[in-house]
């Protein structure tokens, strides 16, 4: 009895040093000798261009950064970068996400909405791509609704690229975006007909799947996010920009399939910007999933990052982004 008990602690011990969820994902316990296998991998940050950044103007970085409260948050980002979280290869599902933290277009929230979430994911099996994308200004860029776009794209593309050197498939490959983050995530998968960054091989910026966290998706004024609107567009905006980066109206067949949170109680941005974006998705035909909190409030600091997090990974499970 007593032999058999130092047997059981034993065997809890070798699953607390390699991670019980890594062994009943399917790993390959003939190599679990080797650490290598067990070990997540972080990289970069990295520039997001290979060359000169598109539709910028020669001026002086002034980028900044703010940490408050264990907050991370950069402000007037001009050089956009991405990091990559990898998962140990004994758990890797060969899927990826690629992040889009949120801020109102004028900062971007990294330690919050970029940083935890791709940790969370790289620990399931599912790399994680974090943009800190250019933000708007007509000090730094030509023409400033489009730089964010630009640099979503850009990142889509650079993961593509590195595929396979970084065990993804390039036919697994979403994104995530929070907020005004949701707003660039949902402009990407649905303007990704015409490429705006340089592409000679031709490939694709459309990504295979999207999830967006209580996100801002209108320009119109009725439900529009008002600082997300002006920092994007200008406080009088076109006609046709608003329309044009009204996600809502741009959904078509080909737009990934979908998957939304957010709390109705939102006083932020209007929970309607994600029951919009549903119902589009649905009278075209494009398969998608939407949560509701009663509660929560943007930001979701009335839930827990479990209660929210654990329909996003049923629905990933359930279309494949997981391993078993």
């Amino acid at each position: 009895m007593r032999q058999s008990l130092k047997r059981l602690q034993a065997a809890v011990l070798v699953l607390a040093a390699t991670g019980f969820h890594g062994l009943c994902a399917g790993a390959d316990t003939g190599q679990a000798g080797n650490p290598a296998r067990w070990v997540p991998t972080q990289i970069g940050p990295l520039p997001l261009y290979d060359g000169g950044v598109p539709n910028s103007k020669p001026v002086a970085d002034t980028e900044r950064q703010l940490q408050s409260g264990g907050m991370l948050v950069f402000f007037e980002v001009s050089h956009p970068t991405y990091t990559v979280y990898l998962p140990a290869p004994a758990r890797a599902s060969g899927a990826a996400l690629v992040i889009f933290p949120g801020g109102g277009y004028s900062g971007i929230v990294w330690d919050y909405e970029g940083t935890p979430a791709a940790q969370a994911l790289q620990d399931r099996g599912i790399a994680a791509i974090i943009v800190k994308y250019r933000l708007p200004s007509d000090r730094t860029m030509v023409d400033k609704s489009i730089g964010p776009l630009q640099d979503a794209q850009q990142a889509l593309l650079q993961v593509r690229r590195h595929a396979k050197s970084w065990g993804i498939d390039p036919a697994r490959i979403g994104v995530m975006g929070f907020s005004a983050g949701g707003h660039l995530a949902s402009t990407l998968g649905t303007h990704f007909d015409t490429s705006l960054v340089s592409d000679p091989d031709g490939i694709s910026v459309r990504p295979d799947c999207m999830i967006l966290v209580y996100p801002v998706i209108t320009m119109s004024d009725e439900k529009t996010h008002r600082g997300s609107r002006n920092a994007l567009l200008g406080p009088h905006p076109d006609p046709g920009q608003v329309r044009r980066f009204s996600n809502e109206l741009q959904v078509g067949p080909g737009t990934p399939p979908t998957f939304l949170v957010a709390a109705e109680n939102d006083s932020a941005v209007d929970v309607d910007n994600s029951i919009g974006f549903f119902e589009a998705l649905r009278h075209n035909g494009v398969p998608a999933e939407m949560v509701l909190f009663p509660t929560g409030e943007h930001g979701f600091p009335q839930i827990s990052r479990a209660e929210w997090m654990a329909p996003v990974w049923a629905w990933l499970a359930k279309n494949g982004w997981l391993r078993p």
